[in-house]
C-alpha cells in the first residue's frame, strides 16, 4: 500500500474512446485531480483504476482509530482494435502485482525493448500530481523512481547530484553515498579534468587520445562493446553481381584488417560476422571469409571475367559512427579491388536523403557502403531488415535458406531456441555473400566507442548503449564519484528522451521491469521478476517483485507500471506531455501512438 498522507483521488475521465473510474477517498486531504472530467466518446472502452497505496503513517496522540484497508482497483487500457497502427492493443493490471501487455503483432524482442530507459516506471502519484511535465514541471527536474541513486540537485549548467538511496531494493545498492554529474563539450577538457583528478571518470575521449590515456598509468581506458556494422552492399539483381562467384570473390579480396587503424580509427574491429558478437546468437556459425586474392582471383575467372570489370562504389557523404571516414573506406576498396580483381571502380558520393532512398528501392546498380546500428539489442533486429522476407530492395533477391530460418527463430520464445536457426542464416549469408560485413564500430559518432576512469575507481564496468551503472562503482577513501559527459541532460523525464548523455542519467534513478547488465545487452529481471510470453508472443505477462520502494516512499505496483506506459502511449491522455511529447522511443519500438491528433 501506498502513503496514506497523500492520496490523488481521480474523477470519472472519459478520454478519446477511454473511461477512466476511480472510487472516493475518505481522506479529507486528498489532492483533487489535476485535469477536469472530460467526455470525448460515447462508446468508450473502459480504462478503471484504483486508490493509491498507503502505507502507514506514525500517530500522534490522541490515538486516531486505524484507517480501513482500501482494495487495489487495476488500472486497463484497451484499443477498440488494431486500426490505429501501433503495436499494443491493451495494458493492464491483472492484480497488484502482475501486469499485461497484449500486442496486435507476435513481439520477439519485448524483454529488449522495455529495458531501455525510456520505459522507466515512476510513482503514478507523481506523474499525476506533476501533470505528465510541460514547461517548469517537476518531473522534468526530478523523477520519482525505485533505483540505487535518487536525485538530490541539479543545477541547471554546473552538475546533477544523487544520493544513495538506502531502501533500494535490489542487491546492487550504491556502493558511494553520492555520485555527481558534470559535463563539458570539449574532449580536451574532460581528459584534462580527468587527468589532474578533478573527476574520476569521462565520456567519449577522442580517438586521438587513446594512445595518452593508455600510456597513464593512472588511467584505464575503456572500450564500449560494438552495436553497429559498415557493410560493403552489392544488389544481386544488377550484372555481375548475380552471380554468386562474383560477390564470394569480392569478399576474398579485401583485406579488411588493413582497414585498422588507418582508414577506420582507433575501437574498430575488424566483422567475423555481420551482427556483433555481444548480441546473444549474433556470431554463432562460421566466422567470415578471410584475405585471399589468388583464390578470389580464380573464383573471378571462373565467373566469367578473367580481366576484370568497370563498376561504381556508392556511398552518402555523412559521417555515422559505423563509417567515420567514409570517402577514405570508400578509397581504400577501390584500390584493394583494383590491386586484387583488376576491377576498375567509380566512386559516387551522395547526398544522404538520395542514397538512402536509392538503396531501399533497389536503385544502386554496383557497390555500396552502408552500416546499421542496433534499435535493440537482438540479431534479428540486423537480420531480419536486411536479409528478412520483409528486407528492403537494397541487397536484390532473398535467398530462401536465409528467410527461412528466420522465420522460424521469430517463432521461438528464447536465445537457445533460436540458436540453430540463427546458424543456419549466418551459414546461408556466409555461402551466398549478399554483402560484405566489414568492421564493427560507434553507434552514433565514433567516440561513443569509448570511456575513460581513474584506477582508483573498483568494479568499472561501460555498457554498449552507454547506460553506465555507477551504483556498482567504488572509490576507496572517498565518498563521491564525479563523472563528466559530453553534454548536460536535457530532462530527467527520460519517457520524452533518446540523448545518451540524457539517459544515462535516468537510469541511476529510474528503473524498468528488466535491464541491461553493466556491461552488456542481455536483459535481466529488474522491477519484474518474470516477463513471460504467450505461445504466439502477442501477450506478455510479467510479475512484479513486492515490496519495492519509490523514492518518496510509496510502494510500487501494477498501476504504476501501467499509468508509466499508458501517458506515453495514449496522446489523448492529459498526461501525455513530456518535455516536448514526441515520446520517439515509444513510436519507433511500438508504432503509433492510441488517438494520436490527425495530421
Amino acid at each position: 500500500m501506498k502513503r496514506s498522507s497523500i492520496l490523488t483521488a481521480l474523477s470519472k475521465l472519459v478520454l478519446g474512446g477511454f473511461v477512466l473510474v476511480a472510487c472516493n477517498f475518505p481522506n479529507p486531504t486528498a489532492i483533487p485531480s489535476l485535469q477536469p472530467p472530460v467526455v470525448l466518446s460515447a462508446t468508450p472502452v473502459v480504462l478503471s483504476t484504483g486508490p493509491a497505496k498507503v502505507t502507514p503513517v506514525v500517530e500522534t496522540q490522541p490515538t486516531l482509530a486505524p484507517t480501513p484497508a482500501i482494495s487495489f482497483k487495476p488500472l486497463s487500457v484497451s484499443a477498440p482494435d488494431c486500426a490505429y497502427g501501433g503495436e499494443f492493443k491493451s495494458i493492464q493490471a491483472l492484480d497488484q502485482y502482475t501486469v499485461q501487455f497484449e500486442f496486435c503483432r507476435p513481439q520477439v524482442a519485448f524483454r529488449e525493448k522495455i529495458a531501455f530507459p525510456s520505459f522507466g516506471v515512476q510513482a503514478s502519484e507523481w506523474l499525476e500530481q506533476t501533470g505528465g511535465g510541460g514547461t517548469d514541471s517537476p518531473l522534468l527536474q526530478k523523477p520519482v523512481g525505485t533505483g540505487p541513486y535518487r536525485v538530490e540537485e541539479w543545477r541547471a549548467g554546473e552538475q546533477l547530484r544523487f544520493s544513495a538511496f538506502s531502501d533500494y531494493w535490489g542487491d546492487d545498492k550504491a556502493s558511494l553515498p553520492n555520485l555527481v554529474f558534470r559535463w563539458h563539450t570539449a574532449h580536451a577538457q574532460r581528459l584534462l579534468e580527468l587527468e589532474t583528478g578533478e573527476v574520476q571518470g569521462i565520456d567519449r575521449p577522442t580517438p586521438l587520445d587513446y594512445a595518452e590515456i593508455q600510456s597513464d598509468p593512472r588511467l584505464s581506458l575503456l572500450i564500449r562493446p560494438s552495436l553497429s556494422v559498415v557493410f560493403l552492399g552489392m544488389n544481386n539483381t544488377y550484372p555481375p553481381y548475380d552471380n554468386q562467384l562474383v560477390r564470394q570473390a569480392i569478399a576474398l579480396a579485401i583485406d579488411r584488417q588493413a582497414m585498422l587503424p588507418d582508414v577506420l580509427p582507433p575501437g574498430f574491429e575488424v566483422a567475423s560476422f555481420f551482427t556483433p558478437c555481444v548480441i546473444p546468437n549474433g556470431c554463432v556459425g562460421q566466422a567470415w571469409h578471410g584475405f585471399d586474392p589468388q583464390k578470389a582471383r580464380e573464383l573471378l575467372i571462373a565467373a566469367g571475367y578473367p580481366d576484370g570489370f568497370r563498376s561504381q562504389l556508392s556511398y552518402r557523404n555523412v559521417v555515422r559512427g559505423y563509417l567515420p571516414q567514409p570517402e577514405l573506406l570508400a578509397k581504400f576498396i577501390q584500390a584493394q579491388l583494383k590491386e586484387n580483381l583488376n576491377l576498375s571502380v567509380d566512386l559516387i558520393a551522395l547526398e544522404s536523403s538520395e542514397f538512402l532512398n536509392a538503396a531501399d528501392t533497389g536503385q544502386l546498380p554496383g557497390l555500396f557502403l552502408s552500416g546499421w546500428g542496433a534499435d535493440y539489442p537482438t540479431a534479428a533486429n540486423f537480420l531480419y531488415p536486411h536479409f528478412g522476407a520483409g528486407a528492403t530492395k537494397m541487397l536484390g533477391n532473398t535467398f530462401p535458406d536465409i528467410t527461412e530460418p528466420l522465420k522460424q527463430a521469430a517463432l521461438r520464445l528464447d536465445d537457445q531456441s533460436r540458436q540453430p536457426y540463427y546458424l543456419a542464416a549466418n551459414q546461408a549469408i556466409f555461402e551466398h555473400v549478399p554483402l560484405i560485413p566489414l568492421a564493427h564500430g560507434g553507434w552514433a559518432l565514433p567516440e561513443d566507442r569509448a570511456a575513460a576512469f581513474s584506477r582508483s575507481v573498483q568494479n568499472v564496468s561501460v555498457n554498449p548503449y552507454g547506460l553506465e551503472r555507477f551504483a556498482g562503482m567504488s572509490l576507496p577513501g572517498q565518498d563521491t564519484l564525479v563523472w563528466m559527459q559530453s553534454a548536460q541532460p536535457l530532462s530527467l523525464y527520460c519517457a520524452d528522451e533518446t540523448d545518451v548523455d540524457t539517459l544515462r542519467a535516468c537510469a541511476q534513478a529510474v528503473e524498468t521491469l528488466y535491464q541491461f547488465p553493466a556491461d552488456g545487452v542481455q536483459p535481466q529481471p529488474a522491477l519484474a521478476s518474470l516477463c513471460e510470453p504467450n505461445n504466439d508472443q502477442t501477450v506478455w505477462t510479467c510479475k512484479l517483485r513486492t515490496g519495492v520502494k519509490f523514492h518518496d516512499g510509496s510502494l510500487l505496483d501494477a498501476n504504476d507500471v501501467v499509468l508509466s506506459l499508458v501517458v506515453q502511449w495514449d496522446a489523448s491522455n492529459p498526461l501525455h506531455k513530456g518535455r516536448n511529447g514526441e515520446f520517439a522511443y515509444f513510436k519507433d519500438f511500438w508504432g503509433a501512438f492510441l488517438n494520436a491528433p490527425a495530421p
